[in-house]
């Protein structure tokens, strides 16, 4: 590889460092061209990405990002697996990747500038998605203004099923008084008249 290929392989990843929400480096031997492509394609749908280069190169490159951390990884032949997008579904991603076995093995992955264990990427990968943790998140503080709601109806509300039940109360006592009705009184006095 020529040195300009090298300098811009290395500002190539530099950028996709900056752009990057999480970054692993994983081990990987023996993996067949069919597996290979499908755990590219697979990356892909969740906006990410497995690049390989020289351990120097990679060294370069993560020079003045957050990411340095993963220079401890590398060594050996190693890929470089990056997200653009939710770090929880990447982690999801990789682990299904788990019946390929020691053939694509986490070494290390800094989120946000923190390094992680692979345990850690576990439990990442245990999280729900981004979408469910906002709705709980959103039922977290709904329920403060849902339950001050109650409560500020609440006497309004017992005063209404006082007065209900009073009025129930008198109503069963005091026996409805009989009506005459106006159609009955007519015809009633309508024959004393003839008479």
């Amino acid at each position: 590889m020529k040195k300009s290929e090298k300098t811009a392989l290395v500002e190539d990843l530099n950028q996709s460092f900056g752009r990057a929400s999480i970054a692993l480096v994983s081990e990987y031997r023996g993996m067949t061209a069919a597996e290979s492509t499908e755990m590219r394609k697979r990356l892909r749908a969740v906006r990410g990405e497995m690049r390989v280069a020289k351990n120097t190169l990679i060294r370069r490159a993560l020079k003045g990002t957050t990411y340095e951390a993963l220079d401890s990884s590398l060594g050996g032949q190693v890929g470089l697996i990056l997200s653009y997008e939710d770090p929880v579904i990447l982690a999801k991603t990789f682990a299904s990747f788990g019946p390929l076995g020691d053939k694509l093995k986490l070494r290390g992955a800094v989120l946000d500038g923190k390094p992680l264990t692979p345990a850690e990427v576990q439990a990442l990968a245990a999280l729900p998605p981004r979408a469910v943790i906002f709705g709980q998140l959103l039922g977290l503080l709904n329920a403060p203004a849902t339950q001050l709601v109650r409560l500020l109806n609440e006497p309004g509300s017992y005063l209404a099923r006082v007065i209900d039940a009073i009025g129930k109360k008198n109503g069963a006592d005091a026996a409805p008084a009989p009506v005459a009705s106006s159609e009955t009184a007519p015809a009633a006095a309508a024959p004393a008249s003839e008479g």
